[in-house]
């Protein structure tokens, strides 16, 4: 429960308040350049996920976004053996993403994005518009990998402790 308060709730928070800011701040046609040829604040819809992709599914989304907030929930408020801080840790980054991007398809109906960089590299030359909330969710899935490699392989067969 500590993971949720001290770290989703805030996070959540720091997601909503920034898109406030950008959409009170930011027309869509505008960039505000931070570092100039590298990292801009923009204003860009995203109706569907990671990267622009599926488009137009916001319901498929919210559905989709609920089912997890749900699971991530119930796991991290589920009582365990012994705590363990990357899972814990994971699911607390991966509940303020969804949460932040839920309440944007809710309420507006897309996800804002506005952090742009410009890494250029081939293929990301820009690097697509992401925001607090899709930043908390890669985070999120590293820590996992992280949770993961670090279970101790059962001698007897059995499954791994984990999700």
């Amino acid at each position: 429960m500590k993971w949720i308060a001290f770290l989703s709730l805030p996070l959540y928070t720091l997601d909503q308040i920034t898109k406030y800011w950008i959409l009170r701040h930011l027309d869509a046609d505008s960039n505000l350049a931070i570092i100039r040829r590298w990292f801009y604040l923009v204003n860009v819809t995203n109706t569907g996920a990671a990267f622009g992709s599926f488009k137009n599914n916001n319901a498929f989304f919210i559905v989709l976004s609920l089912i997890a907030m749900v699971a991530v929930l119930f796991t991290l408020l589920r009582k365990r053996g012994h705590p363990d801080a990357w899972r814990d840790l994971s699911l607390a980054l991966l509940l303020a993403g969804v949460m932040g991007n839920l309440t944007d398809r809710i309420i507006l109906g897309h996800v804002t994005d506005f952090l742009l960089f410009n890494l250029h590299v081939r293929f990301a030359d820009p690097f697509p518009a992401f925001n607090v909330a899709d930043s908390c969710i890669c985070i999120a899935v590293v820590c996992f990998i992280v949770h993961t490699l670090r279970q101790k392989p059962s001698s007897d067969g059995a499954k791994p402790k984990g999700l």
